[in-house]
């Protein structure tokens, strides 16, 4: 926005210079015609009173020292034609043609004393020209040759003068929009980056008040709004897993007295109800938990967006191996394999495979895409690997079960999400959620893929351990 804010202003700024130049310039060029041509016509009428003395008195040896005076002063040459005879200084000649078609005009008693504007780079000289004589006759005509090059000179001169005037001008006006462009549009740069740091992490810093005082309310307006969606986001996360852990302790209660009734019991229908509702609360148990881990992967997952801040002050995540956790989360694992009839693999570590993730964080993604590996995909082969990817180091799970179409794999990570052919199979939908978000958290990303020629493949990609990480 700045470029194009810039590029009208400096256009602007370009023709307003080149106009009031052009006007300078051409004001200049008249008034030294001016100048010239009264002080010509000054002098041409002043050899026209001294030709018609002398045709009067029939003696032109005055006239002709002040015509050869003149024109070693000036350098400018006169012709003076009478009626006897033609005197002449410097280098006029009535050959020429210029010369001859002034004394055709001033015989003709047409006074032709107006020059030409003045150039500055033209060329040549002028000629003005005059009769004179009595009330009734012409007595004769004074051409006189003016020579343009001193006035062309003072013209490049005073050219020169405002061209660098023009330029200073331009620099500072462009300067000066420039520092009210910057001051103009650095609010409105504050602001969108506020938008996008608020999109990502859900908050953001006070908005400094400057600019104008339109961007400077909008500002105001902004900070206002960000602390109050802040408010209501974390609001909301808090109240989710405040009620999700309150909500324990009843249904915790409730799980108590279900137990105890169940000693009391006696015939089979009864145990038989009571072990439905035995079934529902460990549902619910199940749900309250899931809820409890996804409000705490979200703000995990909003600190994460906040770190990737060059502002941030949230600490770098530390750079660990992942092979070690990965063996943890296997051995653990592996009990609930063998009862699946699953084959659970982990391979060796791939060269160079150091991440930047929480070690806590990274064993409960790989212990929830475990457990749904060997839950939704009993008997399969089941491998865990990490290998090099592009930029970085990814974590594999993959099983050559049934998996999933393409349209489950983009829905699996909605929350509460089931597969329809999973619904029978005790779950709450919110695990994949909870890995999506906690790969957020630490900067990573979740690919869901099928696996040829059938099987699901859940990758964890993290990037290439940055400088800013630490061990």
């Amino acid at each position: 926005m700045k470029v194009r804010v810039l590029g009208i202003l400096s256009l602007l700024v370009v023709i307003i210079v080149a106009t009031v130049s052009s006007v300078i310039l051409t004001s200049a060029g008249r008034e030294l015609t001016q100048e010239l041509q009264i002080n010509r016509v000054a002098a041409l009428n002043r050899f026209a009173q001294l030709a018609s003395d002398a045709a009067e008195d029939n003696n032109t040896t005055q006239l002709q020292r002040e015509m050869d005076r003149y024109s070693e002063l000036y350098g400018e040459g006169l012709l003076i034609r009478l009626q006897e005879k033609t005197l002449r200084s410097g280098d006029l000649s009535e050959d020429q043609p210029e010369v001859r078609d002034a004394l055709n005009r001033a015989s003709l008693n047409l006074s032709d004393t107006t020059l030409n504007p003045v150039r500055a780079f033209g060329t040549g000289n002028d000629f003005i020209s005059r009769s004179f004589g009595t009330a009734s006759q012409v007595l004769g005509e004074v051409v006189l040759e003016v020579n343009l090059d001193a006035a062309r000179q003072k013209l490049r001169e005073r050219w020169l003068v405002v061209v660098l005037a023009a330029v200073a001008l331009g620099a500072l006006l462009l300067l000066a929009a420039a520092r009210i462009t910057a001051w103009v549009l650095r609010p409105v740069h504050r602001l969108g980056k506020a938008v996008h740091e608020l999109e990502a992490t859900g908050k953001t810093s006070q908005l400094p008040e400057a600019g104008p005082p339109e961007l400077r309310e909008l500002s105001r307006s902004f900070t206002a709004m960000a602390a109050t969606v802040t408010r209501s986001m974390e609001s909301q996360r808090r109240l989710i897993a405040d009620t999700s852990h309150q909500l324990r302790n009843p249904v915790g209660a409730l799980r108590l007295r279900v137990d105890l009734l169940q000693l009391a019991l006696r015939s089979a229908p009864e145990k038989e109800a009571a072990a439905g509702v035995v079934a529902e609360l460990e549902r619910v148990e199940e749900m309250l938990d899931g809820v409890l881990k996804l409000a705490t992967a979200e703000h995990r997952a909003s600190e994460g967006s906040a770190r990737e801040s060059p502002e941030s002050e949230h600490k770098r995540l530390s750079v660990i191996d992942p092979y070690p956790v990965l063996q943890g989360e296997v051995e653990r694992a592996a009990p609930a394999a063998r009862r699946a009839g699953s084959e659970l693999t982990l391979e060796g570590p791939a060269p160079e495979n150091q991440i930047a993730c929480d070690p806590d964080e990274l064993a409960h993604m790989v212990g929830e895409l475990l457990a749904n590996a060997i839950k939704y995909a009993p008997g399969a082969r089941i491998t865990v690997a990490t290998r090099p990817a592009q930029g970085g180091t990814a974590v594999e799970i993959s099983d050559d079960g049934p998996g999933l179409p393409a349209d489950q794999l983009v829905a699996s990570t909605t929350r509460f999400w089931r597969a329809p052919q999973h619904s029978k199979i005790p779950g709450n939908g919110l695990g994949m959620t909870i890995v999506e978000r906690l790969a957020e958290a630490n900067g990573a990303r979740l690919v869901l893929e099928t696996r040829s020629p059938h099987g699901l493949m859940a990758r964890l990609e993290f990037a290439r351990p940055g400088d800013g990480s630490h061990a």
